[in-house]
């Protein structure tokens, strides 16, 4: 990253300081609420591995296609405009899955929920490009650890919520926190609005080239950052629809066990996604952060593999701590870019076909676990992918801008 003049964090950027923080606690919300009252929500809607399967692949997808929409979307209306849009569908997607009788209506609400927040996904890096040039180690880290805080709250309330409650309130509940996050940027847009009528943005989005989007298919620094962004959300999304089922299938834990199971995989992140951003910003080969991450991957899967029922919760923190590799990808997209529009063009890149490569992945355990009826191929096939992203992380040692590459 270029280098920019240190500011105080709020010089005049409060508003974009905390719509920043808020908007990073609801975009994991909708994935994390759902795996463990699978049991709850069957009573009232049958379903099956497959149907499983397919709202756990939601998210990668979702986040995909929202990536590559969201970056040239972001050009018409402006970042903080569509930040503000993406929000009122987070809250209505909520709602409809909270509402829902049938699993077309459940699946039509995850799909408007988990694409609003995938649009909020693509637009964090570039808001703090945007905004805190100066602070993106830090601001990173701060957004990332909220995500990670964000997807332990409904892994560890879903289940006592939906008992007291019901499913719906424990699914519609998330609305509120969205709705909570719209009124920072309201607050921006109507600065931006008051500063110059009839312009709610500043000149520099206007300035995104769509066809950089295109020229990125010829970087293989952005293969490479896709490739390991796409493992973390492999794992993540992975673990997200799987580990309550998997750990009372295999560790003989109850399901209360396993969300509490879920909550520590999420909450093991929370440190590392501090620190994590602030140590890419200053290595000169951030590859060994990446490959550490692989590492703890792999030794978390093989212990679910050889002996789940010896310690679950061991191999839980093991894969939450590979999770690093997550907030040190969203890091990179802001350190390998030069500019605001580089930053744009990545984030849609890297996201896109980085939750692209990870869609499918839930979707095949759901498959494979239904097939074999037991779970040793579906961690044998999660183990092989992760051993494949090796080469990728090794190809981040040099650091080099995306503006530089497609020179």
């Amino acid at each position: 990253m270029l280098d920019s003049p240190t500011l105080p964090l709020w010089a005049g950027r409060s508003m974009a300081f905390i719509g920043i923080l808020l908007l990073a606690v609801n975009l994991r919300t909708a994935a994390l609420a759902f795996s463990p009252i699978i049991g709850h929500i069957e009573a009232d809607i049958p379903l099956d591995g497959v149907r499983i399967g397919l709202i756990a692949a939601v998210p990668a997808v979702a986040f995909s296609l929202s990536a590559f929409f969201g970056a040239a979307a972001a050009r018409r209306l402006g970042l903080e405009m569509l930040v503000a849009l993406s929000i009122v569908a987070m809250v209505a997607g909520h709602l409809i899955r909270a509402f829902a009788g049938s699993y077309a209506i459940l699946l039509l609400g995850t799909i408007v929920s988990l694409g609003a927040a995938g649009v909020g996904n693509v637009l964090l890096p570039p808001l703090v490009k945007r905004y805190f040039p100066d602070r993106i180690g830090l601001l990173t880290g701060l957004y990332a650890l909220l995500l990670a805080i964000s997807a332990a709250l409904p892994a560890a309330l879903a289940v006592p919520v939906a008992d007291a409650a019901g499913w719906q309130v424990s699914i519609g509940l998330w609305s509120m926190l969205a709705l909570l996050s719209l009124f920072p940027w309201v607050f921006v847009l109507a600065q931006h609005r008051r500063a110059a009528p009839g312009a709610a943005d500043a000149p520099e989005l206007s300035a995104v080239d769509v066809s950089a989007l295109g020229r990125i298919w010829r970087s293989k620094m952005a293969w490479a950052l896709a490739a390991v962004f796409a493992i973390s959300s492999v794992h993540f999304y992975t673990a997200a629809a799987w580990f309550p089922e998997l750990m009372v299938d295999t560790a003989g834990v109850t399901p209360l066990e396993s969300g509490g199971i879920l909550a520590v995989f999420t909450l093991v992140g929370v440190p590392t996604a501090l620190i994590t951003p602030i140590l890419a910003a200053r290595m000169k080969n951030v590859s060994w952060l990446v490959l550490f991450g692989l590492l703890f991957f792999l030794f978390g899967y093989l212990g679910l593999l050889l002996a789940p029922a010896l310690a679950p919760v061991l191999w839980a923190i093991l894969v939450g701590v590979g999770n690093l590799i997550f907030p040190v990808s969203l890091a990179l997209i802001n350190l390998r870019s030069r500019t605001h529009q580089g930053s744009v063009a990545l984030s849609g890149f890297v996201q896109g076909f980085g939750y692209a490569l990870a869609a499918a992945v839930p979707l095949l355990v759901g498959v494979l676990h239904d097939l074999s009826g037991g779970w040793t191929m579906p961690i044998i096939m999660v183990i092989v992918v992760t051993a494949a992203c090796i080469g990728p992380a090794i190809a981040l040692r040099r650091p080099r801008f995306i503006e530089d590459e497609l020179a």
